[in-house]
């Protein structure tokens, strides 16, 4: 490349300027035709000793690092310095032949040309030409050859011709770095062009002052766009800043004066109006003595990030269903009230787990958009049940969390609390036509008496919610009872999906009795566990295990089938008892309920009627459309249905007459005590009297006692079940009850 460069300088413009270039030196030098004469005359004189010459040169050109290092550069390129001393040796007789055309003045400046690319130093070149001078005069002034009184015109021709070559080569010299100079400025003004686009176009302000002096150095053209004066000293746009954030400002500025490096938002009032954010960096720069000389500075619009970062922040900290701080952001604020009971003593702090109870039938049933409008409508309501201070959050699907930051009396107001939140469900919620009751459950633990940390309160309100699904009141504080039966639930979960396989379930059946005709005409079919450690489990001691943990369908399976049987056997002894079987909530929303019912009765046709569904009032009217679905299914393949728990939900009296119902069952809890509460007998009168004129068969459960028996009679009640008449008993021994003649009333 520098080859076809320099070729092309000789054939451009240095051949056009080369004469008149070289007229000048012959003139200015004074060289005329008595030089050349005089040096053609002694000639061969001068050239004697030509090659040593040329070897001193090279070997004096060695002696200095600088020269020494460029010609073992151009050995490692691996070149040889025999050819150097020739063509040294070659321009010596050159110079001397007296030649002085505009071809050997282009000849020079092409070597100058070619010096200046191998970066070979003037003075390096005027080294060179002294060793020439040197050594013409040494054999000027020893030659015999050359007459005494020749010497002094001698030596003036070849000082002038070393002056002529030397000059022609600088020439070339000067010209390249002068050509390479103006293509540097040309892409440093290329350069700054760039830069000025680029700072015309980038929406930050930049700017430099200069400490010392207290001057502005540079400020960046677009910064009226940012605000009109943007030439204020020392800080650009302090004018135009909020009042409430100068100060800010200020001592960011300050710090950067001694040496800080500072960033700083504030608020700047828009020219459009309306104010935005900016950030302002202040870059200090130091001399050597570690003085502030200069500080830099950046400002820039962060008005849109900072909105961004303000919803990443919202997103992090926030529920997007409900609007209500999520697990993240409540479990900082229980931590910062732990931190501030610690501080002020006799404070304490709540946390409440609320659960809602049976939730998924809702998502299984009317899907997740519904179920996810009804967890918003009830976040308003929790909303409204709790004080300004408390911190309602959700901690994922239908789990609520509740932070109490200061109670006073501890339990007793946080049992007030909780008692307020669950007044929240005493109405219905709707979902288009659907009228939709739900309940929850409560897990209350106290700061310091349940524990000193987020995570062991949250654990322990957590336990007593599970707890709480067992209770009257929808709401239990956290106890150590609660803890072991916690660890007792887990170890049963994990034996309970064994139980199946190995045969540990057990089928009891409890007799119902028919007032009028005094005998057994039905009987109840009660699940019973023979766990190998812990003996026979009721029930309620491993069923609302089996429900949350998916276990309730297997079972309700294998209790839908061993019934059918049950029921098969005994026709074939010629006993004629229906069987009645309680169905979970979860077992009745799943989409294989009906499947499973059927597939159960497939080996026992005609069996049909010997089976009745036992179903809670709540879950009918969670979903009162799938519950007419579902139930016209059952009623058409004739199985009996039977409404569970009666009294403790919100039925509809209207729903109630379009579903396909056989039996009103009466809640134990109206019927243990309708003897001495009056409230209690006037329930059960008024549920007997309801489904009767809905055209219903009416059971009540948990009759105990020979009164409340004669009562029930009293009341017109059809059946009547309860430990009075019989307990819960396996098939083998309800068949020797049965024979021995207990059944009769």
């Amino acid at each position: 490349m520098q080859g076809q460069f320099v070729q092309k300088n000789r054939e451009g413009s240095t051949r056009k300027e080369t004469p008149a270039l070289n007229q000048q030196f012959l003139q200015f030098l004074h060289i005329n035709e008595n030089d050349l004469t005089i040096l053609a005359r002694y000639r061969e004189a001068l050239l004697q000793g030509r090659e040593r010459f040329a070897r001193v040169f090279y070997d004096y050109l060695f002696a200095f690092p600088a020269t020494a290092q460029v010609l073992e550069a151009y050995q490692a390129q691996g070149n040889h310095i025999e050819h150097l001393v020739k063509r040294q040796t070659e321009h010596l007789v050159e110079l001397l032949s007296g030649n002085v055309d505009a071809e050997s003045a282009a000849h020079m400046i092409h070597i100058g040309e070619v010096h200046y690319r191998y970066n070979i130093e003037p003075v390096w070149i005027m080294g060179a030409y002294w060793l020439y001078l040197d050594h013409l005069q040494t054999i000027m002034a020893s030659s015999n050859a050359i007459e005494a009184s020749h010497r002094a015109a001698l030596e003036d021709a070849v000082t002038k011709l070393l002056f002529r070559d030397m000059g022609m080569l600088l020439e070339g010299y000067w010209s390249c770095a002068f050509s390479a100079l103006h293509q540097e400025k040309d892409r440093v003004d290329e350069l700054q062009g760039q830069v000025q686009s680029m700072l015309q176009n980038i929406p930050q302000l930049l700017w430099s002052v200069d400490v010392m002096d207290n001057r502005l150095l540079y400020v960046s053209p677009t910064s009226r766009q940012i605000c009109p004066i943007a030439a204020e000293m020392p800080i650009p746009c302090l004018g135009w800043t909020v009042p409430a954030d100068r100060e800010l400002v200020e001592r960011a500025w300050q710090r950067a004066l001694k040496g800080e490096r500072v960033e700083v938002e504030s608020r700047l009032r828009a020219p459009g109006g309306g104010e935005r954010w900016f950030s302002r960096v202040f870059h200090p720069f130091l001399n050597a003595q570690g003085k502030v000389v200069r500080v830099d500075g950046v400002m820039e619009d962060i008005s849109d990030s900072k909105e961004t970062r303000e919803q990443l922040r919202r997103l992090a900290t926030t529920d997007t269903l409900t609007g209500l701080p999520n697990r993240m952001l409540w479990y900082d604020r229980v931590t910062q009230a732990i931190a501030a009971a610690r501080r002020e003593r006799g404070r304490q702090v709540a946390v409440m787990i609320l659960d809602l109870n049976h939730f998924k039938i809702i998502n299984d049933t009317l899907g997740h958009p519904a179920g996810d409008e009804i967890l918003y409508a009830i976040a308003q309501r929790l909303r409204t049940a709790l004080r300004e201070a408390d911190t309602l959050a959700r901690l994922g699907g239908d789990e609520f969390a509740i932070l109490l930051p200061d109670v006073k009396n501890g339990a007793q107001d946080a049992g007030k609390v909780a008692e307020n939140i669950l007044t929240c469900f005493s109405e219905p919620l709707w979902h288009e036509d659907n009228e939709i009751y739900l309940g929850a459950s409560i897990g209350i633990a106290v700061y310091p008496e349940h524990g000193h940390d987020v995570d062991t309160l949250v654990r322990r309100a957590d336990i007593a919610m599970y707890g709480a699904k067992g209770s009257h009141t929808g709401h239990l504080f956290y106890n150590a009872e609660a803890d072991t039966n916690t660890a007792q639930r887990l170890q049963l979960s994990s034996s309970l999906r064994h139980a199946l396989q190995r045969g540990e379930l057990e089928l009891y059946y409890q007799p119902k009795v028919h007032f009028k005709s005094g005998r057994v005409q039905g009987v109840e079919a009660l699940l019973r566990w023979r766990h190998p450690q812990m003996g026979l489990l009721e029930p309620d001691q491993f069923l609302p295990i089996a429900e949350q943990t998916g276990l309730i369908n297997s079972i309700t399976e294998w209790v839908l089938k061993n019934a059918a049987a049950q029921a098969q056997t005994w026709r074939a002894d010629d006993i004629e008892l229906p069987i009645a079987v309680n169905v979970s909530p979860r077992t009745f929303q799943s989409p294989r309920f009906v499947e499973m019912l059927r597939e159960a009765l497939s080996e026992y046709s005609g069996n049909e009627a010997l089976l009745e569904m036992e179903i809670t009032e709540n879950v009918l009217m969670a979903d009162i459309a799938r519950a007419q679905e579902i139930l016209g299914k059952l009623s058409a393949m004739g199985v009996a249905i039977s409404i569970d728990d009666f009294g403790t939900g919100y039925s509809s009296l209207a729903y109630l007459k379009q579903l396909p119902i056989d039996t009103l069952k009466i809640d134990k809890s109206f019927v243990l005590d309708m003897a001495r509460n009056e409230n209690d007998a006037i329930i059960v009168r008024s549920t007997i009297d309801l489904g009767h004129n809905l055209g219903f068969e009416v059971v009540a459960e948990g009759v105990e006692t020979t009164e409340v028996m004669n009562l029930l009679e009293s009341l017109g009640c059809d059946y009547i079940q309860g430990y009075h008449i019989g307990q819960p008993m396996p098939a083998t021994e309800l068949r020797a009850w049965l024979a021995g003649g207990n059944w009769r009333l």
